[in-house]
């Protein structure tokens, strides 16, 4: 009788790091978390919301809110649509924009088969409430559960579009940084040469630009939108920290065993650097990620509550520390509930970057261990 061959599954050590990363419950959970709250940050026009989901009138039914899903407020776009003889004005609060909830309460008073359906929270970031309220900001009520700004506008409904704002821009920011971190870092650290002598030089130079001051005085004019920003913190040093640690890894990789043998069978320099010796570089820089991300939701913040940030009306966390700061000290909403966001965010992206780091930790994967 032959033997039976034992049920065994090779595993690389990419798949034993995500394994031993789902081992660190806080940081696996954290990161459901944050992803699961950013996927449905999307929705937000049909949760948070001053148009409505649906509205029937006279055997017809529209869908005013579908326009700010499909048009959203990232990056700010307008455009004009004409609803019950009005025209309105997506993205922004506009003159003569339907009051969908008064419209509600007339429809249900009336009682003749017309309705309008209301997201969860009936309030827009960008909505103007002058006309509702006595005199702004207000405090945490029932109906505004964080209070307003100084401007009218509803907290809670500009820190719900603030969260994706900013988790949207450091994620955008990241990426970029490590692509061309990554790009220049490889051809330093593989190359070598005058090529690393004369890039480094360049480098070092370029690192001691003072960029917030820069980017204070190019948004003066530039009038920043978040893509704008991204490609400014981008250029002026968001790679210069990623292209050190590639190249480093470069160095220590090109002198390997395997790397040798690609040259030997006569594989090219971008086969060699981008398909054999990066995925074998990519350890510091993913383990250093995380830590990147809220890096770059803190450069935002800073930017927006110095007023060099996103242009109005964009819902910031930034801008309304801003206003809090800027007020009487008896208008501690302004100031505690985006500090508030912002620390349970980076709390929970810290969680990730430990499990990271600890999942990747080289020597967990040792012969000597």
């Amino acid at each position: 009788m032959a033997a039976k061959k034992p049920d065994y599954k090779s595993e690389s050590i990419f798949q034993r790091r995500i394994r031993n990363f789902k081992k660190i419950k806080r940081a696996y959970y954290s990161l459901l978390l944050i992803v699961a709250l950013y996927i449905i940050s999307f929705f937000s026009p049909l949760l948070v919301n001053n148009k409505a989901l649906a509205v029937h009138h006279n055997g017809n039914t529209y869908f005013p809110a579908i326009g700010d899903l499909f048009g959203g407020i990232i990056p700010v776009q307008y455009h004009e649509a004409t609803f019950f003889g009005q025209t309105e004005v997506f993205g922004q609060p506009a003159h003569g924009e339907a009051n969908y909830r008064e419209l509600k309460k007339q429809f249900a008073k009336e009682a003749k088969g017309n309705w309008v359906l209301m997201p969860f929270y009936t309030y827009s970031p960008v909505e103007n409430l002058l006309n509702e309220i006595s005199q702004p900001p207000t405090k945490p009520d029932a109906t505004h559960w964080f209070g307003t700004d100084n401007r009218g506008r509803d907290v809670f409904a500009r820190v719900v579009y603030g969260f994706q704002i900013s988790i949207t821009f450091a994620l955008l920011l990241t990426f970029f940084s490590y692509l061309l971190g990554t790009l220049v870092g490889a051809c330093l650290g593989y190359f070598g040469g005058k090529l690393d002598i004369y890039g480094m030089r360049f480098i070092e130079v370029f690192a001691f630009i003072p960029v917030l001051f820069l980017i204070m005085i190019l948004s003066s004019f530039l009038q920043p939108s978040l893509l704008k920003l991204v490609f400014l913190l981008t250029i002026f040093g968001g790679w210069i920290g990623i292209t050190y640690f590639i190249r480093a890894e470069y160095f220590r990789e090109k002198s390997k065993d395997y790397t040798a043998a690609a040259v030997a069978m006569g594989a090219s320099d971008a086969s060699i650097m981008f398909k054999h010796i990066l995925p074998n570089a990519l350890t510091p820089i993913i383990t250093f990620a995380p830590f990147n991300i809220i890096g770059n939701i803190t450069a935002l913040l800073s930017l927006d509550f110095l007023g060099f940030g996103l242009r109005p009306p964009t819902p910031s966390w930034g801008e309304l520390i801003s206003q809090g700061m800027g007020e009487d000290i008896s208008f501690w909403w302004l100031i505690v509930t985006p500090l508030l966001m912002m620390f349970l965010t980076l709390l929970t992206i810290t969680f990730i970057g430990e499990g990271v780091r600890q999942a990747f930790d080289p020597r967990e994967y040792s012969k000597l261990q």
